[in-house]
């Protein structure tokens, strides 16, 4: 998973540090939209065709990872 994940960059001076696909302009917020609005893989790699099957995969891995920190309430 460590592999994939290093296609997400993060760059203050690229989309004001959100997290990217390969420095790219397509941020890991726009394919997990695009996922959840229920667009498949294969339309997604068709629409942006300098993404790679890898790259989605590696969205994913990123999210999963991002989500998986215990929730504090609050007092």
């Amino acid at each position: 998973m460590s592999e994939l994940l290093t296609r997400i960059t993060v760059n203050p001076e690229r989309m004001h540090g959100r997290p990217c696909i390969r420095d790219l302009r397509i941020t890991v917020a726009d394919i997990l939209g695009l996922l959840s609005a229920g667009q498949s893989r294969e339309s997604i790699l068709e629409d942006y065709p300098y993404l790679e099957a890898a790259d989605i995969d590696a969205v994913l891995a990123y999210a999963a990872r991002q989500v998986d920190h215990p929730i504090i309430a609050a007092k």
